[in-house]
């Protein structure tokens, strides 16, 4: 299994569900029809997404520290 980051090549919007097909070894158009069906069901998918876009860092972006 790779590392978890959202890669910057084959992403629709913002290559959450690429980064989750690539961690769990299936096509991100599987991950996607998933997501999407997932979305029929009662929960808090969506928010999920948003958290998963804003906490998942970008694939090759380095994360320097001023401190």
């Amino acid at each position: 299994m790779s590392t978890l980051a959202r890669p910057t090549e084959g992403r629709m919007i913002a290559g959450v569900c690429a980064a989750l097909a690539r961690r769990f070894g299936t096509t991100p158009t599987t991950m996607r029809v998933l997501f999407l069906v997932s979305c029929l069901l009662p929960g808090p998918q969506f928010l999920l997404y948003l958290a998963l876009w804003i906490l998942l860092p970008e694939e090759g972006r380095t994360h320097s520290s001023a401190w």
